[in-house]
């Protein structure tokens, strides 16, 4: 069974003034926004957020000629929502996104990721090289089911969701809230999720992430950072100091990995959704960075 979110559960959100847009996906309703021309910026949300999550990194983006997109996944957001939970596998997710990319048909594009973005988008990407040329990585890892550091923060996390299949969505975000946010701002979070079962997308994610080599996912995840350490293209690395699950470590290890990846970028003082915590910072850093990749172009291009 598939469920809708009641559009009137989305008025008056602060601050989301966007047209929406829908791309059917085996059946499955993909709800995503589309604004401004030029090159083509995707961003890929997390967990349990949507689309809103970027309201303001859009207009900047779109104010300094780029085009700005952002997808909600089944489940989240003003997509469609399968209420069977073995939908919500990483495969079909990444699956929805690639034929949301190719139905857009982008070239030049910059994917734009943050924590369950990150696996998603950046698979998108790297089984997508000619579309995508740039890389914008926030907040997120890739989870291959290799051991490391154990993570108590996520542990945590995980439990607790396993605990609470009716997820108190507007709690959650409040708790990962780097600086406090308007009620209104929570309340836009809670709105795709009025029932348990519109709620049944956002209780699986965390339980998917593989914790063995051969849990499913592993696999493709462990793919895809393979396929990371040979992406030359521009990377940003731009991480907060104030997240528990992915620290500055994390990030780190991303800039060691990635070649076309230089440096990371640090914002201070923000928690783990750093785009609501401090999103006129990120804005910013993601436009200088695509500038300055522009720069580049052009100065080659004069060389050449």
């Amino acid at each position: 069974m598939i469920v809708t979110t009641p559009e009137e559960r989305f008025a008056g959100l602060p601050d989301y003034p966007f047209a929406p847009h829908r791309h059917g996906v085996d059946g499955v309703g993909i709800h995503y926004l589309d604004e401004g021309t030029g090159p083509p910026v995707v961003m890929f949300h997390g967990e349990p957020t949507w689309s809103f999550l970027y309201r303001h990194i859009i207009p900047p983006l779109v104010a300094a000629g780029f085009r700005a997109i952002a997808p909600d996944y089944p489940g989240f957001g003003k997509s469609d929502k399968p209420t069977d939970p073995g939908y919500y596998t990483y495969d079909r997710l990444v699956d929805g996104m690639l034929a949301l990319v190719d139905h857009l048909e982008l070239e030049d594009a910059t994917a734009v990721v943050q924590d369950w973005g990150g696996p998603i988008g950046l698979a998108v990407a790297v089984r997508r090289p000619g579309r995508f040329r740039r890389l914008s990585i926030l907040n997120t890892g890739l989870f291959s089911g290799g051991g490391g550091s154990p993570n108590p923060a996520f542990d945590a996390w995980r439990g607790f969701v396993a605990a609470n299949p009716d997820l108190p969505i507007g709690a959650i975000m409040a708790n990962a809230a780097g600086r406090p946010w308007d009620p209104a701002v929570l309340g836009a979070y809670e709105a795709p999720f009025p029932t348990l079962q519109h709620k049944v997308g956002a209780w699986r994610l965390p339980l998917i992430v593989p914790r063995q080599p051969d849990d499913p996912g592993a696999a493709e995840m462990l793919a895809v950072r393979d396929a990371l350490g040979h992406w030359t293209g521009p990377t940003q690395v731009l991480f907060s100091d104030g997240d528990p699950i992915f620290s500055l470590r994390a990030g780190q290890r991303l800039v060691d990995l990635i070649p076309g990846a230089t440096v990371l970028e640090v914002i201070a003082g923000a928690g783990h959704f750093l785009q609501e915590d401090a999103g006129g910072q990120v804005a910013e850093r993601l436009i200088s960075f695509l500038r300055r990749d522009d720069k580049a172009d052009d100065g080659a291009e004069k060389g050449a």
